[in-house]
């Protein structure tokens, strides 16, 4: 019963979600059957169970009957659903207010929808909230205080203006935000995406009511910085609204702009243009001061190497070794170990402390291909500086096999390749040959797939 999807449910709850679903299970209002909490309770407390235990204790004296079973089950199953969805729908102070307001409007108690509302506007007046749902809370905000003017009196003054801008704030705001992530998935993917009406949201998002909208504002900046990413003013004003907004996004929003963010920085360093190790490095730190790198409570390994390069790339030795520690228990279990001494590694590789670098890459087990040659590679680098080329060479016919064994495909088979094939060179260049080592030069500079390039070039001395 282990793989069922009502196991599956029922593992992911923590252990205040579990105490939640048993009183939920044992309120009339929402279950009158006590056989669902004795199935729950079975599989909650007694571990993994299999079908015939878990009858014996809901039936001891009836003979076992899968299908009744699957029947219980599957009532469970839908209750279980029906707790997350209540959950979900009150998880939000705001929202709650407003159902009451409604439900006061609804059934003619005036004076407490007045009382409700004016609570309800209280709340919203301190919340620092300033994406679009916040804008289609405030549409429905207004359209409640349109439902009561028009009954009370039609010929009154209406909402009509904080109608509209709500809305077109909530609409514009949204259609920006698919618009950026269908232009990023095109640099990326070549996808077919067809961006259906973008200049009507541009003219939209340009209007006088909408523009110093931060939620609009936040997503046109971020949609010219993509658009046109040599002009550097509109990743600056991107930035400095993303540095402000803590608070003002929920986390799936703010993480996202991030992710915009750092991601225009590696395409620019990419093209060669250093200073942005700067600049994401400075949005790095302030995510994790923000928290919003992490998803729950995890942190992505290959955020977790990007970090370390970018802190590297920056000479912030120290900072790195901080953060090193300090986060690495937010990596998946799986992953923890390697990454944090692989990112070790490359940190006394640049103090240039050999010997630890090759204490840390000998005692680690790198499962992922990915990871595993990346190791490899600072290995070879680490042999390199100490001289110890009968080891590199070797080293260099063991990488050369491990690549085409894993079959390691695309971009990093080639990268990872070229990586050999150059170290191969340099180890057996005839270095009083001005002209073999210019060649060589040459050949590096031109080569398109070398994530290793800079410290190879840095090998050769003319």
């Amino acid at each position: 019963m282990q793989s069922s999807s009502l196991n599956q449910l029922i593992s992911s709850f923590s252990t205040l979600e579990l105490r939640e679903v048993r009183k939920f299970l044992t309120s009339p209002f929402f279950n009158t059957r006590s056989d669902l909490v004795i199935l729950f309770d079975s599989l909650t407390t007694m571990g993994s169970l299999e079908k015939t235990e878990v009858w014996q204790r809901l039936n001891p004296s009836q003979p076992f009957d899968d299908q009744k079973l699957r029947l219980l089950m599957s009532y469970l199953h839908r209750l279980l659903e029906q707790y997350l969805a209540f959950k979900e729908a009150t998880a939000n102070e705001l929202s709650n207010r407003l159902n009451l307001a409604k439900a006061y409007r609804n059934r003619g108690m005036m004076t407490a929808f007045e009382r409700t509302s004016a609570s309800h506007e209280k709340i919203m007046a301190e919340n620092p909230m300033l994406d679009a749902q916040m804008h289609h809370h405030r549409y429905q905000v207004h359209w409640e205080k349109y439902q009561v003017a028009t009954a009370q009196n039609p010929a009154a003054d209406l909402p009509i203006h904080q109608l509209t801008t709500a809305l077109d704030a909530y609409y514009v705001s949204l259609r920006l935000r698919l618009i950026c992530f269908a232009i990023a998935q095109k640099s990326v993917y070549r996808s077919d995406n067809q961006l259906f009406m973008e200049e009507e949201v541009l003219m939209l998002a340009g209007h006088e009511n909408l523009r110093n909208e931060v939620a609009v504002a936040i997503y046109l900046h971020c949609y010219k910085m993509l658009k046109r990413p040599n002009e550097e003013e509109h990743f600056q004003a991107f930035k400095q609204l993303l540095l402000g907004a803590s608070g003002q996004f929920n986390a799936e929003d703010i993480q996202g702009l991030y992710i915009f963010a750092i991601n225009y920085c590696v395409r620019r360093l990419n093209d060669g243009q250093k200073a942005y190790f700067q600049e994401v490095f400075e949005l790095y730190k302030s995510g994790l001061a923000t928290n919003h790198l992490l998803e729950n409570n995890v942190l992505s390994r290959f955020t977790y190497h990007n970090i370390v390069a970018a802190g590297l790339q920056t000479g912030n030795l120290d900072w790195v070794q901080g953060f090193i520690h300090e986060y690495k228990n937010t990596l998946e279990r799986s992953y923890r170990e390697s990454s944090f001494s692989f990112s070790l590694a490359r940190l006394e590789f640049a103090r240039r402390r050999y010997d630890a670098v090759l204490e840390l890459l000998q005692k680690a087990n790198y499962r992922d291909p990915l990871l595993n040659l990346a190791a490899k590679t600072l290995l070879l680098k680490t042999w390199y500086e100490l001289g110890e080329h009968d080891l590199l060479q070797s080293h260099l016919d063991a990488m050369r096999n491990y690549i085409h064994r894993k079959r390691v495909i695309g971009y990093h088979r080639t990268n990872y390749l070229n990586i050999v094939r150059f170290a191969d060179k340099l180890l057996n260049i005839n270095w009083n040959s001005r002209k073999e080592v210019e060649a060589l030069k040459s050949e590096m500079e031109r080569e398109e797939v070398l994530t290793e390039k800079e410290w190879l070039l840095g090998q050769i001395l003319l």
